[in-house]
């Protein structure tokens, strides 16, 4: 008859099962905490991504209004405040004519925003300039010089000056250079060219940077935090689907293991009973029976006496009774006995293995099973290996033999489900099965199963009926 676990048994179940559940919510509460922390990190990483290019925009945005600002500022210079000046004694080289710009330009450039004046003719000559020394020199003019002077909009930017005429800026740096056009009190076209620090442009870009950035970073926060709660939400939601799938799963395996202990207990009560004392009457009716009856009664007692043994065989298949009483190692060490009386050496490495709740131990010996059965069958092994081991966080359980293999990449031969349904149970419960094999080369078979995941199912594997 199949056997009740002890009552002592029991209660260290079920406190094992208590202590496992407490065990999975507070996983569980570490699952949706890390998933909010990884939302929260590339959240970060998005606003880091969008706000650098973004700042740059800014800054270059911010550059452009300073550098039209210079020019809109160096063009009014030039209309009313240099233009009038620029007369034909200035142009025939008067000293007192340039002595009168001097005073009107001495506002911008004594502790003004202007570091250099220079006024040009339309043949590239330098009529006015605050340093004397480059009054009168002849430069050439650059290409967009002709546009200009037909009527172009005027140029600013910042740069280092390191042309001919720059003898006397190019100690200075960067500056921001503008060029505009101007015309002389005798109506000749003028280029007006003037030099600033670009400190002003700078603090602009940061003024601006500064009063933008943070209603940026503000908006981009508040849509981060909006987008959070649904992303609780849904974490949360994603977590109950799956505790809901391992909860189906369980009750499937569950029924599927009752199933099997009817069927079991029905075979044993009722069928083999029967077929039992069918035999031992068949046995009593050949002792009884004449010489020429007997081998016919012979042959029928030999034939119920095998079906018996297989029936037991496959009674002990559908509820492995073992399992319950002997533990995983020991029960897997039975499986090998089939293998063994066949003439195959095998080898069972079980060191080591800390208490595998019940589910755990049924999913490892059912693959344990498929996989011996499959050697039996089909590999024409003579040697098998079967190791259970732990493995950090997870305990691994490994089949190999030396049979004749077969192309693991092309899935296994037609028929050999056993291990694909076993595979599909393992893997709806957190773990995996690999198989390795090649033709000639043996097979490995290898079941992983984290600890996280083995938590015993509420009505328990292998339990026996009242």
């Amino acid at each position: 008859m199949i056997s009740r676990a002890s009552a002592a048994q029991s209660a260290s179940q079920v406190k094992a099962f208590a202590r496992l559940t407490q065990d999975r919510r507070s996983e569980d509460r570490s699952e949706v905490r890390s998933a909010v922390v990884r939302f929260l990190l590339m959240g970060l990483v998005a606003l880091l991504v969008i706000s650098t290019p973004v700042a740059f925009w800014i800054l270059a945005q911010a550059e452009r209004h300073a550098l039209d600002n210079a020019r809109s500022s160096t063009q009014r210079l030039a209309d009313f405040a240099v233009g009038p000046l620029i007369t034909s004694e200035l142009l025939a080289g008067s000293p007192e004519a340039a002595r009168g710009i001097d005073e009107r330009l001495r506002p911008w450039i004594d502790g003004g925003p202007v570091l250099r004046i220079k006024v040009w003719d339309s043949s590239g000559r330098i009529v006015y300039s605050d340093v004397d020394e480059l009054v009168g020199q002849d430069f050439p003019l650059p290409d967009w010089a002709e546009q200009l002077l037909s009527g172009g909009r005027g140029s600013a930017t910042i740069e280092r000056q390191n042309e001919l005429e720059n003898r006397f800026e190019a100690d200075a740096g960067e500056l921001v250079e503008v060029y505009v056009r101007s015309e002389a009190a005798t109506g000749d076209p003028l280029i007006f060219e003037a030099y600033y620090d670009d400190d002003d442009v700078r603090a602009e870009q940061m003024a601006v940077l500064w009063d933008t950035v943070p209603a940026l970073l503000v908006s981009l926060a508040v849509l981060q935090i909006a987008q959070l709660v649904p992303a609780v939400r849904l974490a949360r939601r994603i977590q109950a689907h799956q505790q809901m799938r391992r909860h189906l799963l369980q009750r499937a395996m569950e029924a599927s293991d009752l199933e099997r202990r009817r069927i079991a207990r029905d075979l044993h009560d009722d069928v083999i009973q029967d077929l039992a004392g069918l035999s031992y009457a068949m046995e009593a009716e050949e002792m009884r029976s004449s010489a020429e009856q007997r081998p016919l009664f012979t042959q029928a007692h030999s034939i119920l006496s095998d079906n018996v043994r297989t029936l037991r065989a496959m009674t002990r298949e559908l509820y492995p009774s073992n399992l319950e009483q002997m533990g995983l190692p020991a029960a897997l060490d039975r499986l090998a006995d089939p293998l063994r009386q066949s003439g195959v050496h095998v080898v069972v490495r079980t060191s080591d293995i800390d208490d595998i709740p019940r589910d755990a131990s049924a999913m490892f010996y059912r693959v344990a099973r498929e996989a011996l059965v499959n050697v039996q069958k089909h590999a024409r092994a003579t040697a098998v290996e079967l190791a259970l081991t732990d493995e950090g966080d997870d305990t691994v359980l490994s089949i190999s033999d030396d049979g004749l293999g077969f192309n693991s990449a092309a899935g296994a031969p037609d028929g050999h489900v056993g291990l694909q349904i076993m595979r599909d149970t393992i893997e709806d419960a957190g773990g995996s099965i690999a198989v390795a094999s090649r033709p000639g080369a043996g097979t490995v078979v290898e079941a992983r199963l984290g600890n996280a995941h083995r938590s015993p199912l509420r009505s328990g594997f292998l339990q026996d009926d009242a």
